[in-house]
């Protein structure tokens, strides 16, 4: 009897423990620790987890994970664009089995998972915003700049969508004020193998280059070549259609366009990303004329979800209206937040 009791104790740890993986979300680090609580989002290389014992979430770098299993419901994407709606649990080192009511069961490799989105809580789960602010003022000739960029998006399980808004506003003794307001939605529907269709509507009024607003549209095809928890890079073309007025005396157009671009995202670098785009936009009915936008940006987190963000955005025309510059480019800084 004694024996009995004694081997029962020996494996009540145990018992225990598996009972709470059982009932929680939980992860086993390659340094054999074990975190209990319940996952947020994973994206980007990073995974959020809220616990019972902590005031704010634990940020986990998902290549230190050795093991993990989850009660909670997913939107799971893997490396070849594929995406489930399902809970995720560990089957053998290294090895997922991923569980989708809709589709069944599928194993793969733990690194092959790109991004982790939480859907148990409906419509607002699946929200992302950011935005961030800048200031500048020198004494000399009451130089004053206020910059803004914002970003609201929803992630479903098939498509996405983003709206965009960003202005500069820059006023100086002796000259003309500079404004310039960019913005516009995005929308891509998720194919299989990481293709996706892009179809974007985007608006540009920029003092510098005499442009009132340029309304763009555009639809097309792309492919992520790359797509990891390291970086992802895509290629995408298609056709655009442009509908621009001017300021002065010079009359608006309305064209068609083709264009191609490239987009890269690297963020594998402790707490910096690196956002790179550049879109080429030849001209179809005005022959000879092209144009092109490129923005590079970074950001460096900060506790609480802060950022400091630096931006660099160009648009480029070779044939500009009369007396307007062929480039415009803006460098801005800012101290920024997101959801």
């Amino acid at each position: 009897m004694m024996r009995i009791v004694t081997l029962l104790f020996l494996c009540l740890p145990m018992f225990t423990s598996n009972l709470i993986l059982a009932q929680t979300d939980s992860l086993i680090m390659k340094n054999g620790d074990i975190i209990i609580g319940e996952f947020k989002d994973m994206d980007k290389g990073v995974i959020g987890i809220e616990t019972d014992y902590s005031d704010s979430d634990f940020k986990i770098e998902w290549s230190g994970i050795k093991e993990i299993y989850s009660i909670s419901k997913f939107l799971v994407t893997i490396s070849d664009g594929t995406r489930y709606n399902g809970t995720i649990r560990s089957t053998e080192d290294g090895k997922v089995l991923i569980n989708d009511e809709d589709i069944g069961e599928k194993t793969t490799n733990l690194n092959e998972i790109v991004l982790l989105k939480s859907v148990n809580d409906g419509f607002y789960s699946r929200l992302y915003a950011s935005i961030d602010l800048g200031f500048s003022f020198t004494k000399a000739n009451s130089f004053k700049q206020v910059t803004m960029r914002s970003n609201v998006g929803y992630l479903a399980d098939r498509w996405s969508a983003d709206i965009k808004f960003n202005t500069l506003n820059s006023t100086q003794n002796e000259t003309n004020p500079i404004r310039r307001t960019d913005g516009g939605f995005a929308f891509r529907q998720y194919l299989q193998h990481d293709w996706y269709i892009p179809a974007d509507l985007t608006f540009l009024s920029n003092t510098e280059q005499k442009i009132n607003l340029r309304t763009n549209a555009k639809i097309g095809i792309g492919n992520y070549v790359i797509h990891t928890n390291n970086a992802y890079w895509g290629f995408a073309g298609g056709a655009s259609y442009v509908n621009e007025e001017f300021s002065g005396d010079n009359a608006g157009k309305n064209s068609l366009e083709g264009y191609f671009g490239t987009e890269l995202n690297l963020y594998d670098i402790g707490d910096l990303s690196l956002l790179t785009k550049a879109v080429a936009y030849p001209g179809v009915t005005e022959s000879g004329r092209w144009r092109a936008d490129f923005v590079f940006d970074t950001k460096y987190e900060l506790p609480l979800d802060f950022y400091i963000k630096l931006g660099f955005t160009l648009n480029y025309d070779n044939q500009p209206v009369e007396g307007a510059p062929d480039a415009d480019y803006v460098f801005s800084t800012g101290l920024g937040w997101e959801w």
